[in-house]
């Protein structure tokens, strides 16, 4: 995880969000963050992982929490992706990926004997004051919103 470990203030990032606004982790100082970071929009998990996101949205704002998830997608491609789906919360755009480097998310996959740089499904909450509380390292989409909550 690029040497974050639970407790490191979390890297701070200035990105635009689906709506075209530019927002840094300090514009959320105050409240606990949920920051996930997926590999691509329109993919059955990350599509999934969106969903269960959106439909936990009401327990998720009764603890405060914002929801940021974060790929290396175009704001465009968040635009329809957000549309599609009706998300209720911003996905942040990594074009570059320079945010998920930061996060040592980053990395080189292999599928079907090709090998590539992407995102590993990884999520990141952080505390009110900006310190990394909890890291979800090659998350599983099935439970995981649920496993957010109960460490919320």
């Amino acid at each position: 995880m690029a040497g974050l470990t639970e407790g490191n203030k979390a890297p701070d990032f200035k990105l635009k969000t689906t709506s075209g606004e530019t927002v840094t982790l300090e514009d959320f100082k105050g409240r606990p963050v949920v920051l996930y970071f997926y590999p691509k929009d329109m993919t059955p998990g990350c599509t999934q992982e969106a969903c269960d996101f959106r439909d936990s949205i009401s327990r998720l704002k009764k603890k405060k929490a914002v929801i940021l998830g974060v790929s290396p997608d175009s704001v465009e491609m968040h635009q329809k992706f957000t549309k599609k789906y009706d998300l209720n919360f911003s996905l942040l755009a990594d074009e570059g990926a320079k945010v998920a480097q930061a996060y040592g998310v980053w990395k080189e996959k292999n599928m079907y004997g090709r090998k590539y740089m992407g995102i590993v499904r990884t999520t990141f909450l952080i505390d009110a004051e900006g310190k990394i509380k909890k890291i979800y390292p090659k998350v599983k989409v099935d439970g995981h919103v649920e496993e957010v909550l109960n460490d919320l």
